[in-house]
């Protein structure tokens, strides 16, 4: 049984993310966003919804760009700071110790620190009651090397990413439940693919060793 508890912004988990604004020479600032995600594949496309009252909302706005910068668990302290702190008051940059990195395709900084990070370009926004909603368009990802293989693939898995939920910043474990299709995968696959973990997993080991 479950029970009605009324309408409300309850989704859980959500993702947990500083986005960078502003110029590298300029006035910049970092905003904490859990209200994030992927609208389309072919271009790809994001937003954020931002507060209307947000210090970072007339920066995003002016300057039509942002960087999405994923967090991981040693990284929520800092990104919770820049949440309940306005940038108005401090240079959220200096207080927090994170660094201010040049972007490829936007003006704005990503954050060094980050693993992941996103540049967008605002394509487009909805007014609504209490936020603003930014679609951009995703222009370029910046990845950190230690999570790409020399083959070129990124284990995401592997950057300790955190995640918001109701409020708390919880960790996202390495291994994972399943993967896409594997409801319906075929008993030979899956069996292929429990030998590449289990052949990882002794890498992994041996190379602790060394």
């Amino acid at each position: 049984m479950k029970k009605s508890i009324g309408a409300g912004t309850l989704e859980s988990p959500l993702p947990a993310v500083m986005v960078s604004c502003g110029d590298m020479d300029g006035e910049k600032n970092i905003i904490t966003i859990a209200w994030t995600g992927i609208v389309n594949s072919e271009p790809p496309l994001c937003y954020i919804s931002v507060r209307k009252s947000r210090y970072s909302h007339d920066i995003i706005e002016r300057e039509g760009e942002f960087v999405i910068n994923l967090v991981t668990e040693e990284l929520t302290k800092a990104m919770d700071w820049c949440g309940v702190k306005s940038g108005r008051d401090f240079d959220k940059f200096k207080e927090t110790g994170l660094t201010p990195a040049l972007s490829e395709k936007v003006k704005c900084p990503s954050i060094a620190e980050s693993p992941v990070s996103l540049e967008c370009r605002i394509i487009d926004k909805k007014e609504l009651p209490s936020h603003d909603m930014f679609i951009a368009e995703i222009v370029n990802v910046t990845v950190s090397e230690d999570l790409i293989t020399k083959d070129g693939k990124v284990h995401f898995e592997k950057a300790g990413f955190a995640a918001s939920v109701h409020g708390e910043y919880f960790g996202i474990k390495e291994e994972p439940i399943g993967r896409f299709g594997f409801s319906i995968m075929k008993p030979s696959t899956k069996k292929r693919i429990e030998k590449e973990k289990k052949a990882a997993r002794r890498q992994k080991y041996r190379n602790k060793k060394q």
